[in-house]
């Protein structure tokens, strides 16, 4: 197994002579495996250890092992407590996630306190199939199908090559000892389902089935740098760059929006090759969009927005996109903490500017919540960017303040006597994952509202401005 661990580190040249190395070492049978080899073939490195408090005493016991093995074989380790929940609870994301963004955050804190060139974690082929079928269920594209890379950034992954059994069979004929960690049997989380359910059933179906998948994943890995790079040149064509604003035009995809009988329509743009199919004309989008922090919903209203919202605009966190009549024109944000938006909304014949405007702020003992339909005071914490602005759609349910349950948007409309003019044109202000924050000038979301252990708030100001 030393032998190929070494060529794999050779082929994908993952470490270099000279390069120091941060270990992920939680005590798992990967990474003491990983551990043993890195120690035999005389690469230098230090020992990480993350504390995440998630299993008790399991934990501590966890963080002892790992002390004790550096300890005995003269390795430097280095262990950070975490409060795992607590983070989760405050940003909104799974366990799971919450231990990744620690842990990865921390590494690299500690890479560069130490001025080491690579972190070396212990991710290996089986890792590489649940992830596979993790981001299957998910529906991700090409990108999140191809699975991890050898080596991303300063990450590595010198193990990426070996199965499981391999890792084990090593493990029993070199002696190594390691934590067992007892939630890895139970089918609690995705990942366990499948490792402990999916995985042995996907192995009967044929015996070189596993063998086959990873096989797979190299030319997904493939196609999908080719594919990259070969976008990256089309959008270089499409995009183009005017001062501060990107300006993505409508011909790019002109098929999505002009009838092909429509030859009025087609004979006032000109389109010097063959535009492009609907399914191909949002994938452009999205890829466009996607590395400016614009989530896939996102990208969907923008894309049916296209030739009926004239006006509308939406933002990540980074980068607002204004609907034009001919383009798209993406600009980015220059204050996070103050952001103007101004959204004219036109409807026959009538211009009505809305004016918006974000900042966020510490909640004070002295704060009094303000009572006009014109702010919006939400709990910071709860949110999840980006935001996005639009028009409500049949369906639509919130939880308006006061209420225990949900509302329908349309029943509320009822409730507030709006005219059907109203009811087209009032804007809402949503969730990164689709929750409805606030009905502009009328009623936030009970879920959200400022509550007593409410630390940040985040304030929407409403104000319509005279021509």
């Amino acid at each position: 197994m030393i032998d190929q661990f070494q060529v794999y580190i050779n082929r994908y040249n993952l470490i270099a002579e000279g390069d120091k190395l941060i270990l992920a070492l939680s005590g798992g049978i990967d990474s003491m495996v990983l551990a043993d080899l890195l120690l035999k073939t005389k690469v230098e490195f230090v020992a990480a250890h993350c504390n995440f408090h998630l299993r008790g005493e399991e934990s501590d016991g966890d963080e002892k092992f790992v002390r004790d093995y550096a300890e005995r074989n003269g390795i430097q380790c280095f262990v950070k407590h975490f409060e795992t929940e607590k983070y989760a609870e405050k940003t909104g994301v799974s366990i799971e996630m919450a231990a990744r963004d620690l842990r990865y955050s921390w590494f690299e804190e500690l890479r560069q306190q130490l001025n080491y060139d690579k972190i070396a974690v212990a991710h290996h082929a089986d890792d590489q199939a649940e992830t596979f079928f993790i981001n299957l269920l998910r529906g991700a594209g090409l990108n999140g199908l191809k699975g991890m890379k050898p080596q991303n950034g300063v990450i590595i992954r010198p193990l990426l090559w070996a199965s499981r059994e391999q890792i084990r069979r090593y493990a029993a004929e070199n002696h190594i000892i390691w934590r067992e960690d007892h939630t890895n049997a139970e089918s609690v989380y995705l990942r366990n389902k499948i490792r402990n359910r999916l995985l042995p059933a996907f192995d009967e179906l044929h015996a070189e089935a596993r063998q086959g998948l990873y096989k797979s994943l190299e030319h997904l890995s493939a196609e999908n740098e080719l594919y990259r790079s070969l976008l990256k040149e089309k959008l270089a064509q499409i995009v183009e760059q005017g001062g501060d604003v990107q300006r993505f035009p409508y011909s790019a995809f002109l098929d999505c929006f002009v009838p092909r009988n429509d030859a009025k329509r087609l004979s006032e743009v000109k389109v010097p090759e063959p535009v492009e199919g609907p399914v191909c004309s949002f994938q452009l989008l999205f890829e466009w969009l996607r590395q400016y922090g614009f989530n896939t919903d996102q990208c969907r209203f923008i894309y049916d927005a296209i030739g009926t919202g004239v006006g509308n605009q939406y933002c990540s966190t980074t980068h607002r996109l204004v609907i034009g009549r001919n383009e798209l024109q993406l600009t980015e944000i220059k204050s996070v903490e103050d952001v103007e938006i101004q959204i004219e909304v036109g409807q026959e014949g009538i211009t009505l500017p809305i004016h918006l405007r974000f900042t966020q702020f510490d909640k004070t003992p002295d704060f009094v919540i303000d009572k006009s339909s014109e702010v919006a005071q939400l709990d910071f914490d709860k949110l999840h960017f980006p935001l996005t602005l639009r028009h409500w759609h049949y369906g639509d349910r919130f939880h308006p303040l006061g209420m225990k349950g949900s509302k329908l948007l349309s029943d509320f409309f009822v409730d507030q006597k709006f005219t059907e003019y109203q009811k087209q044109n009032v804007w809402l202000l949503l969730s990164a994952d689709g929750d409805i924050l606030w009905v502009a000038g009328y009623r936030i979301d009970e879920r959200y509202k400022v509550t007593i252990s409410t630390k940040t708030i985040f304030l929407c100001k409403q104000t319509q401005v005279d021509r």
